[in-house]
């Protein structure tokens, strides 16, 4: 069966440039569909041996990356997300034996029931087969999504992006000998960095062969890849982020918040990027949590009635407040009350992570009842947003859609279902 004859939705020309990868994709996908969980669980162990192994060869790929990426002019945020320094290579290694640790969700009943005619009718997950995944300057993606999709039982096609082609070259190579060497099919893993923006473009319209896609990294790329593609897209989103210190917000926690939220690691997108202050905590709150934010580095802006408080703040515009800045950069604004605030929120929130600061429980259940975004909190960092945090092991992405996944992503997140029937001869009448 050829390319084109599969599906007569694809778009021949482009998924012919990939149409090697694709074939041995889906071929790998039937392999894996039918693991046990004690030979995936054995395959993931391998990886991360291999990995702890391969750090001296990722680091110096990786230094390849770097010494290009700064070259080109790479901002310092996707510099921060595309370095990968011992630390966080055996971090990448731990992720996927805390995948290991994690339930299979393949098999599971999801629901079931016995009809009157005797039909016994079960609904079990299984995987999607082959899950692309279109990122930018991001290697780890790379070990957490091939650990999530072997385990989920899926084989994963790899659009990596220029930026850390050498890093992700290497990482793909190890991971491939690791399986290999464990049984399962080299396949099951591929990059198609190869292949240039091309790549990209026949990944996008590979529908019959790619059964889900998700893209990761700007909003320019998430949104390429949303109007353009073909195969079902998994939306992940930017980060614009909130937090709202309410009336109130006991002073140490919120500064203490807010500059975890920020500081802790600025390129990622659980990072605050806007401080609404309550009016009547405005003069208690603004100068220690400034004060905090300044002592790292933190460029503040602030709105007109925040630049009333402290003169020094640089003015905020709306673009300011609609900009996901991965960097040392933050926007604080005062507000009247929660109702201002959660019209703020509405107006300029990408619906990925909002948080309230406050000690008043009835504004913190209302906060978490009106807020439309993918996760909401009350008095926690912004950061806790992650599929790690949250137990998940590693993280697909984190959707900022209402179909199929919204949130943190783990291993349920990259399965479909199927219903089972089984019955002894019932017709229907």
């Amino acid at each position: 069966m050829s390319i084109a004859d599969s599906d007569t939705r694809s778009s021949a020309p482009a998924d012919a440039l990939i149409a090697t990868e694709l074939m041995a994709a889906k071929e790998a996908s039937r392999a894996l569909a039918t693991l046990t969980t004690a030979r995936k669980n054995a395959a993931l162990e391998a990886i991360a041996a291999a990995i702890e192994d391969a750090v001296p060869a990722i680091i110096a790929a990786n230094a390849d990356d770097l010494e290009r990426g700064q070259a080109t002019g790479l901002s310092a945020g996707l510099l921060d997300r595309l370095r990968l320094d011992e630390a966080r290579i055996r971090a990448l290694a731990a992720a996927v034996r805390d995948v290991v640790a994690l339930p299979d969700p393949v098999g599971v009943v999801v629901r079931g029931s016995r009809l009157p005619n005797g039909l016994q009718l079960s609904e079990v997950r299984v995987p999607f087969g082959v899950v692309g995944a279109i990122y930018e300057a991001r290697p780890n993606v790379t070990v957490d999504i091939a650990a999530l999709a072997l385990k989920s039982g899926n084989a994963v096609l790899l659009r990596g992006g220029s930026a850390a082609e050498s890093s992700n070259r290497v990482l793909v190579a190890t991971i491939q000998s690791a399986i290999t060497a464990a049984g399962l099919p080299a396949e099951a893993v591929q990059t198609i960095d190869a292949h240039g923006r091309a790549g990209a473009t026949a990944l996008m319209r590979a529908r019959g062969f790619v059964d889900v896609l998700i893209p990761r990294g700007s909003a320019d790329l998430i949104q390429t890849v949303v109007r353009e593609s073909t195969v079902p897209v998994i939306e992940t989103g930017a980060g614009v982020v909130h937090i709202v210190l309410d009336a109130t917000a006991d002073e140490a926690i919120a500064v203490d918040i807010v500059h975890n939220a920020k500081v802790q690691r600025p390129s990622v997108c659980n990072a605050v990027e806007t401080v609404l202050v309550h009016r009547d905590a405005a003069e208690r709150l603004l100068p220690p949590v400034l004060e905090r934010l300044r002592e790292s580095g933190v460029i503040v802006r602030g709105d007109a009635r925040a630049r009333a408080v402290d003169a020094a703040l640089p003015p905020a515009t709306d673009d300011d407040f609609a900009t996901e800045h991965m960097a040392l950069e933050l926007n604080v604004a005062i507000v009247d009350d929660l109702d201002a605030a959660l019209e703020h929120i509405r107006r300029f929130s990408t619906q990925h992570t909002e948080s309230i600061i406050t000690r008043d429980m009835a504004n913190a259940e209302r906060f978490l009842a009106e807020v439309d975004s993918a996760v909401v909190m009350v008095n926690a960092s912004t950061r806790f947003s992650d599929g790690g945090e949250f137990g998940f092991g590693a993280e697909v992405g984190i959707s900022t859609q209402k179909l199929h996944a919204r949130g943190p992503m783990g291993l349920p997140e990259l399965t479909s279902t199927k219903w089972i029937v089984r019955g002894d001869g019932q017709v229907r009448g």
